[in-house]
């Protein structure tokens, strides 16, 4: 996938009889959801087709109410359940919130001041976040918890850890 599209979320349900969707997302509270005019969905493995929004409604903190241009009933929003959501940086930029793990793409991590590189993708999971990032040429998880993080210096792009020893050479060896 080229680094300029970010991935917030995924259809998880049609809703009604006229192809509105639910998108479940990782955008924050404080997104305006009619601002979005476009979004990308994942057809096949590393194939994305742009989708025009008709309109979108909050649902709840992490859920859309969306409505596809040319989707107008429940069979063929169907289709589409399951399809990972995708969105292009420029605009994340303008609806996610700062504090949010999504916006951390591109930020740099350090571990007790080493930059270990920055950030390619950010996982979300229940009680902590995987920074995906490459050293040395090998994919790396780097966890984000309460325990490693230390701080976030937005104006500097930068997540300051202390990562477990060890935690480093089980990918590099």
């Amino acid at each position: 996938m080229e680094n300029n599209y970010r991935n917030i979320g995924k259809i998880v349900s049609s809703f009604g009889l006229k192809g509105e969707l639910i998108l479940q997302h990782h955008l924050g509270k404080m997104i305006s959801p009619g601002k979005i005019s476009v979004i990308f969905l994942e057809q096949n493995k590393n194939e994305l087709l742009p989708f025009f929004l008709h309109s979108a409604r909050t649902k709840s903190d992490q859920e859309l109410y969306i409505k596809l241009e040319g989707i107008d009933n429940k069979e063929t929003a169907s289709k589409f359940l399951r399809h990972e959501v995708w969105m292009k940086q420029e605009d994340l930029n303008l609806h996610a919130l700062k504090n949010k793990p999504i916006a951390w793409v591109g930020y740099h991590l350090l571990d007790e001041g080493k930059d270990l590189g920055e950030v390619l993708e950010v996982i979300e999971q229940p009680h902590q976040v995987l920074c995906r990032l490459e050293i040395q040429m090998r994919e790396v998880l780097i966890p984000v918890n309460e325990e490693t993080l230390d701080k976030i210096d937005h104006a500097g792009k930068r997540l300051l850890l202390s990562l477990p020893e060890g935690l480093l050479e089980v990918y590099l060896g």
